[in-house]
Parts: C-alpha cells; structure tokens; sequence
C-alpha cells in the first residue's frame, strides 16, 4: 500500500509517484545536479570563523536578524533549524572545491582560451550601397573626414549613434567576418568595404586589450570548468539506462 509524502491540494503523492514526476516536469537533472555537488563537497573543510562568516552572510541576505525570523524561513522551506548552517555554508565550500579542483590548472587554461577572452574595440559603418561605401573608405584613407563623422551621417546600423564606435567585445559577438578581420588586424587598420550579410561594412580596428588573468577571469574560468565537469557528471548519471517507473 502506497504512503502519501506530499499532498498538493486534493492530491495524496506516494514515494513511487516522485520520479516519474520529477522527469515529467524536468526536475530530475537539477535534483541530480544538486546531488552531485553535495557528494563533491562533503570531505570540504571550513574553520570556525568560515562558518560563523558564511552563516552572517546568509542571515544579511535573507534578512534572518532574529531566531524568530530564522524559525519561520526553515518552516516555509521545510527544512529543520540545524540544516541553515549547511546551507549557509554551501557556497563557500563549492568554491573551495573549485579552487581544490582547477586552481593550479587556470594560468595554462587561461592561455589555451586567451584567444577567446581578448577584447576589441573597433569603428564600424555599415550601408547597402556599395558605391557609397567605396567614397567613404577612400575619404577616410585620405582623411577628409574623421570615421566619427562619416558614421554619424552616413551609417545606417545603430553604431551611428557612437559615431561607428563598438565595444570593447570579445570576438565570440560580431559578426564572424567583422570577428576574422579584427583578430588579423593591427591598430587603426582600416580594411575596405566588406560584404557582410545584407550590408556593405567599412571596418577599423581601434584598439585590442589583451586579457589579464584578473580576480573576475579567475572566477569565470573556475565556473567554466566546474560547469563542464558537472555536466559530464550529469551525463554519466542520466544515462539511457535509467529507468523511470511509471
């Protein structure tokens, strides 16, 4: 005889109904997910004073001033007082684990992704006509005109609006020919009317900024490898084998 373990509305859940219904509205990887990190994180040390810190962050964040207002936020989260700490202290022991994991491996990954996290800044003038476009590049290659001034009037993309100025951005955000020509340029290259899509684009390359391997890039990469790493997690434990009663 089936036990009830939840009840929603008229509704009377038994524990056989909670994994096909976590499958049904698709809960069940970030369940799995959740999992795995706990099983990671679980040999993860923090001192007294860790604790006590995480746990005043939490408390700041969720306005939990008072045992009173700790009681009532456990109470609509269902879970007992004794596991606020644990939930407080996640956070921090998940980024312990990232830098146990990656930490001595992010200059080398820093390098192998450089590439992708320099910076450009670059003018841009984009028209359909392409006789247009041919004035206005010999025009700038005899500087009669600044780029500025030729994209505010001329222009017809929202660049117009800077004065043809775009960025700083990484390669990954414009258009792959405008991205092929920036990675090949030096400063203040000005390459002559490209085709691109439904446009013709006069294109100068302003200035490169080579990324550094700063407290942000860290974290972003710790991120990107613990990511990658938790999905191949997730991959394993979803595997076609699983099964789901009905």
């Amino acid at each position: 005889m089936n036990s009830t373990i939840l009840k929603v509305g008229d509704r009377a859940i038994s524990p056989q109904e909670i994994l096909p219904l976590l499958g049904q509205y698709q809960l069940l990887k970030p369940l799995l997910r959740e999992l795995i990190i706990d099983n990671a994180i679980a040999a993860i040390d923090c001192s007294p004073e860790e604790r006590e810190a995480a746990q005043q962050r939490f408390d700041e964040q969720y306005q939990l001033t008072t045992p009173k207002a700790r009681q009532a936020w456990c109470q609509q989260h269902q879970i007992a007082l004794e596991q606020l700490n644990a939930i407080a202290l996640r956070p921090l022991k998940i980024a312990k684990f990232k830098q146990a994991q990656w930490g001595d491996r992010l200059e080398s990954y820093f390098l192998q992704c450089k590439p992708q996290l320099d910076q450009y800044r670059y003018s841009l003038i984009r028209l359909k006509d392409a006789g247009v476009a041919q004035e206005l590049y010999f025009r700038l290659q005899l500087g009669e005109q600044s780029f500025a001034e030729i994209a505010a009037t001329y222009s017809q993309g929202v660049e117009a609006k800077t004065g043809g100025l775009v960025g700083p951005v990484t390669l990954s955000q414009p258009h792959p020919t405008i991205a092929r020509l920036l990675a090949m340029s030096h400063s203040q290259q000005l390459w002559p009317p490209t085709p691109i899509g439904e446009w013709v684009a006069i294109i100068r390359l302003e200035e490169k900024i080579p990324a550094q391997l700063n407290a942000t890039i860290r974290q972003r990469l710790l991120d990107e490898l613990f990511n990658a790493w938790l999905e191949e997690q997730l991959q394993h434990d979803l595997n076609p084998e699983m099964e789901i009663a009905a």
